[in-house]
């Protein structure tokens, strides 16, 4: 275990996409694409679209599933994260097809996906309502459509604490980026959202799940290296870094064991058909 006030470990140089997929795809994204797939029934020759895609590990856990038939595209903004998804990607057999875009403004024909995934993106999309609107236009006929959103940052309580410290030692700019990864959506907001967006029939579960990093160190590191964050952590003082880590430390006591920390995390799932 890396000790809480050694801080020559933090790697803030590396690059935003590298570290999206070393720190945050184990232990978080790569757990919640498998249950976001396994809630809707993949066929062998589905074709499939992962809207968001980061570094693809949905649409690379999607292919595993598939036959050679099939048809899976991972598409996102940032061409970065697709150059990383596609590295990741290696060999995969069908190849995946990485494309940049806008989520808002799919260029796909009508009816093209009988799967469409966006797992922890829609919150970040300027327009969520013509996102989803975009990925019921390119859903064939009984095509299925699961969506994944944080819950709000109380029901996440590493992150709050994290936020908090982040605004009282660095500034209330990067607490703000730790909390803008949560919206503040309710149940009926997310439903909202789908309906209005014209999917008539949409189911909504809460899920629970955790995430596990090797010390609280790793914990504040990791998610400032994958992130903005990085920017704003690199230019304070070593001794702020010091009282931060100290206070996130002393808040998260409850969920320290002798194996690191262990924190809960809540996000909605939304379920629907065209």
């Amino acid at each position: 275990m890396i000790d809480e006030k050694d801080l020559t470990a933090w790697q803030l140089e590396q690059s935003a996409s590298d570290a999206y997929e070393e720190y945050l795809v184990p232990p978080i994204l790569d757990p919640w694409a498998e249950r976001l797939i396994n809630s809707v029934r993949l066929g062998s020759d589905d074709r499939v679209l992962d809207v968001g895609c980061g570094t693809g590990i949905v649409a690379r856990r999607a292919i595993a599933e598939l036959n050679a038939d099939s048809t899976v595209v991972g598409l996102d903004r940032n061409e970065r994260m697709l150059a990383k998804a596609e590295e990741e990607a290696g060999g995969s057999e069908p190849a995946i097809e990485w494309r940049q875009g806008d989520a808002a403004d799919l260029s796909f024909a009508d009816e093209q996906f009988d799967v469409v995934f966006c797992q922890q993106a829609l919150q970040f999309f300027d327009q969520p309502e013509t996102a989803l609107a975009e990925m019921r236009r390119v859903l064939a006929p009984d095509g299925r459509i699961a969506c994944s959103i944080w819950r709000p940052i109380e029901y996440q309580p590493g992150y709050i604490v994290l936020a908090e410290a982040l605004e009282r030692h660095v500034g209330d700019e990067a607490g703000l980026m730790i909390r803008g990864i949560f919206p503040g959506w309710n149940t009926n907001s997310v439903r909202n959202l789908a309906r209005e967006a014209g999917f008539d029939d949409v189911t909504l579960t809460i899920e629970i799940g955790d995430i596990r990093y090797p010390s609280i160190s790793e914990f504040v590191r990791r998610e400032a290296a994958s992130s903005p964050l990085a920017e704003h952590i690199a230019g304070v003082a070593e001794d702020v870094r010091e009282e931060l880590i100290g206070e996130v430390t002393d808040k998260l006591i409850d969920y320290t064991d002798d194996e690191g920390i262990i924190s809960p995390m809540e996000t909605y799932v939304i379920k629907s058909y065209r």
